[in-house]
């Protein structure tokens, strides 16, 4: 990974970030990160080859290292996909395959639509449908989680006396200040520790469920371990009464995935059905890889997705994975590996949190 990002000016004084690593000749993807508003880190292209592939990644507008963090201006799908096709211009990449998971599943797909004479092959991951209901999911305590929140809930709304709409007006207002209030990042602490929360059910479901004495349980409890350690120093930092540097990040990528997700990022209803159509119709080739327990974003996204390419033709495949919602767990890992690279690779180096 670059030690440093590069930066590349995009109009109205902003600039997008972006990291790249692998073989500057080798088969070139593009790795669309989820969020929105996080940011690329290295687990995101762990599936990749750097030996025969060149990654390269993209802090999204607003997001990661890009300028300026947590801005808000032109925060819509339309605008992003437009961005990732400045950098390839910028680049000089001819053709390009798309890597993206969740929300980057949906950016993935509309770049496909948008430009799909630089596109190669299309891996998404735990597909984003921007459907409520997922929304909501992300959004909204469950009521299992009322004693982990504990006083954190406070500054949440209530799902039962609130409409979606209504809660993601008040996260906006709660976000939309130039800096950091008191109560935005009680409830950005709150916020991203349900975040955490809903990732990690999807973890604790896939190890409930595998096979006893099979020999990837053993991974699987590994990561779990890891899980729960990040989990307690989670709840204990949530508790904390000083804010610090990590506060301030949460509270950006918070503000970016709020204007997103209120104006649906700009789409119209259909969108993301119309785009599968369109890369279908033109050829390209879709992979749909998601988790049996996903917790964050519904599995049927995936089987929909594919089984609408199928029927207009399109070269599609559809893989179920015996895991959760992110890209480091250990089943995941492997099915990423083999769509990108090919089957009985194994990973250059240990996955980070995606």
């Amino acid at each position: 990974m670059s030690p440093r990002p590069f930066t590349l000016p995009l109009p109205r004084a902003q600039r997008m970030a972006w990291r790249e690593r692998g073989a500057r000749e080798g088969e070139a993807w593009l790795v669309l990160h989820g969020g929105p508003g996080s940011g690329g880190n290295p687990g995101l292209w762990a599936a990749l080859s750097p030996a025969s592939q060149r990654a390269v990644m993209p802090d999204q507008r607003g997001s990661g290292a890009s300028a300026p963090r947590g801005g808000l201006r032109g925060q819509t799908a339309a605008q992003l996909v437009a961005d990732a096709e400045a950098l390839r211009g910028h680049l000089g990449i001819a053709r390009w395959n798309l890597l993206g998971g969740s929300w980057g599943a949906v950016l993935a797909l509309l770049y496909a639509q948008a430009h799909p004479g630089h596109v190669g092959q299309v891996v998404l991951r735990g597909a984003f449908a921007l459907r409520a209901v997922e929304i909501a999911g992300v959004l909204l305590p469950a009521p299992r989680w009322g004693k982990t929140l504990g006083p954190l809930a406070h500054p949440l709304p209530a799902g039962g006396r609130l409409s979606l709409p209504a809660v993601l007006k008040r996260r906006v207002q709660l976000l939309q200040s130039g800096t950091p209030g008191v109560a935005s990042l009680r409830a950005g602490r709150a916020w991203a520790l349900m975040e955490a929360l809903l990732a990690a059910h999807g973890q604790r479901r896939a190890l409930r469920h595998a096979p006893a004495g099979a020999p990837r349980s053993a991974a699987l409890r590994r990561q779990w371990a890891v899980t729960q350690r990040g989990l307690r120093r989670a709840q204990a930092r949530a508790c904390a009464t000083r804010a610090d540097r990590r506060d301030r990040q949460v509270w950006r990528r918070l503000r970016v995935q709020a204007r997103l997700l209120r104006r649906r990022a700009g789409l119209r209803p259909g969108a993301l059905q119309r785009a599968v159509i369109a890369c279908a119709r033109a050829g390209v080739a879709v992979h749909w890889l998601h988790g049996d327990f996903d917790a964050v974003c519904p599995p049927a996204n995936s089987a929909r997705g594919a089984a609408l390419g199928r029927a207009h033709g399109g070269p599609v495949r559809h893989t179920r994975v015996h895991s959760g919602h992110l890209a480091h767990e250990p089943a995941m890992a492997r099915a990423l590996r083999a769509a990108a690279v090919g089957p009985g690779q194994a990973p250059d180096a240990p996955a980070e949190a995606a």
